[in-house]
């Protein structure tokens, strides 16, 4: 009890401050919690994408999320006819956050930067040659790449000031907010960019926090310490939203949480055990209890509502036909385990905190497999981009992926199942799905494109390349008595903007 009540005062103490802070000095200030963690602030091989996220840097182009068409952003127009070489005119009113002009040059040093530093850059954008005169770019891609421009809405192709010394900590962009204090996994503290080209923000500043405790982000929401929380617990939703002045926002995003299938462990090599794997996984139950119904249970990728999202057969589930898909692929149950050979047949399932839920999903499959004799050892790891790409000691993994963040399924289909792809963490190498990714790649027109993209999910689904599980909605709290002109979007990208304000 007496803790209790230190950590109550304590957060009350917080939160009097920051209002104290606020009125005395006439200081218009925000302060953003979100659930991942960073210890780099590199926008070009940074996974958590904080320095977009956060307003400090800006990509050549972004998404309409109402059309799910590219739209310009710092470049104002372009052209590429054959698919292959691409005329970029850039905008001519736009400075880095040091006050230097954001020129062709400019631009191109920062694009070989990110090519240089990621080899997932250099598979998504293909380039081979880049031509900077005044304020137009000449970029010539190795073949023709129809969907080339798309691909520069990745938050690792962020425009940066490439002379600048310490870009891991202090990255200088060209966005609304200047970096004043990276604290590595704590947080941020921004400033306004005064000189910013699409108009200074109204705010003076802005703390860009991390928390990857749920239940600590509604709290901190709860007690006045912060004013937007990103991705709150969701049992504490009823309890927010019964707080006066705190607003819950839900949208469907292009996110899917699925369960990646390590292809190069043996038992995974037979599609009847990954078939087991996908029957385990009770979908609708996981929506129900595990997100109170924010979300929708997941058949492939993408949303059902994305125009290149293929239509299944529902696929025998449960129990039984997990028995039975393994009893195809020759085991039998015997003395309380399910084995082949004399070998039990075991699995280590990989899953991660920042995503709350996705312990809780390995927690039901672990429960779920146990009842057929199969024995699952859950890891609990930080970084899983890192940790899948580096070890192969893993046969399942729950991880979440946007699987359409460019309005497009070529992003997803690329990273994920060509043999290049920089998420192809399952290791999938199958000759006649690259072949039709590498078609959709030089496929022009979104009719023909959308054929290409079932094709593969087709095969995806038919062959049980990773298992998905639902498509969650992405939710927002907020005091929304203090913050004005909070937009929660589908891709997740833009969230620190200049038109965030406190009313």
């Amino acid at each position: 009890m007496i803790i209790l009540l230190v950590c109550v005062s304590l957060l009350g103490a917080c939160a009097k401050t920051s209002s104290g802070t606020e009125e005395e000095g006439g200081n218009k200030h925000i302060h953003f919690l979100y659930n991942f963690s960073t210890n780099s602030l590199d926008p070009h091989v940074d996974s958590s994408y904080v320095p977009l996220r956060a307003g400090i840097t800006e990509t050549l182009v972004k998404l309409d999320e109402e059309k799910l068409t590219v739209a310009p952003w710092l470049a104002e127009s372009w052209e590429g006819k054959d698919g292959q070489h691409w005329t970029i005119k850039l905008r001519e009113d736009v400075t880095f956050q040091n006050g230097k002009k954001m020129d062709a040059e400019a631009v191109k040093a920062s694009l070989e930067r990110a090519l240089k530093e990621s080899v997932a850059v250099q598979n998504a954008l293909k380039i081979d040659h880049i031509e900077a005169k005044g304020y137009t770019l000449d970029i010539s891609t190795k073949e023709p790449f129809p969907e080339f421009i798309s691909e520069l809405v990745n938050p690792n192709v962020s425009i940066i000031d490439v002379t600048e010394e310490d870009i891991v900590k202090n990255p200088i962009g060209t966005g609304p907010f200047t970096l004043k204090s990276f604290t590595p996994g704590s947080k941020l503290e921004l400033e306004r960019y005064d000189d910013y080209w699409d108009g200074a923000s109204n705010l003076d500043s802005v703390i860009f926090s991390f928390n990857e405790d749920a239940n600590a982000r509604s709290l901190a929401l709860k007690s006045g310490n912060v004013d937007i929380v990103y991705r709150p617990e969701v049992e504490s939703l009823e309890t927010l939203e019964s707080l006066d002045g705190i607003k819950v926002e839900s949208t469907a995003t292009f996110r899917v949480h699925q369960m990646t299938m390590n292809m190069e462990r043996k038992s995974l090599q037979d599609v009847n055990v990954r078939r087991a794997v996908d029957a385990l996984i009770d979908r609708e139950e996981i929506v129900d209890t595990i997100l109170l119904g924010y979300g929708e249970p997941a058949v492939g990728p993408f949303l059902p509502s994305l125009p290149f999202a293929p239509s299944h057969e529902k696929r025998a589930s449960g129990i039984d036909a997990a028995v039975k898909y393994l009893e195809e692929a020759g085991y039998t149950l015997k003395n309380g385990k399910m084995q082949k050979d004399g070998e039990p047949l075991q699995f280590t399932l990989l899953t991660y905190g920042a995503r709350a839920d996705l312990p809780l999903i390995a927690q039901v499959f672990q429960s779920d497999a146990k009842q057929i004799g199969i024995e699952v050892d859950i890891r609990q790891i930080d970084i899983p981009e890192e940790y899948m790409a580096s070890n192969r000691d893993w046969d399942l993994a729950t991880y979440s992926n946007l699987t359409a963040p460019r309005g497009d399924a070529g992003y997803y289909l690329n990273a994920t199942y060509h043999p290049t792809g920089a998420l192809n963490f399952s290791g999938a190498d199958q000759p006649e799905l690259t072949g039709i990714i590498d078609k959709l790649n030089q496929t022009v027109g979104q009719e023909n494109r959308a054929l290409l993209a079932e094709q593969a999910a087709d095969y995806v689904h038919e062959n049980v390349i990773n298992s998905f599980v639902l498509h969650p909605s992405t939710i927002v709290a907020y005091n929304d008595k203090k913050v004005e002109n909070w937009v929660t979007t589908r891709s997740e990208y833009y969230m620190i903007t200049n038109k965030l304000d406190v009313k």
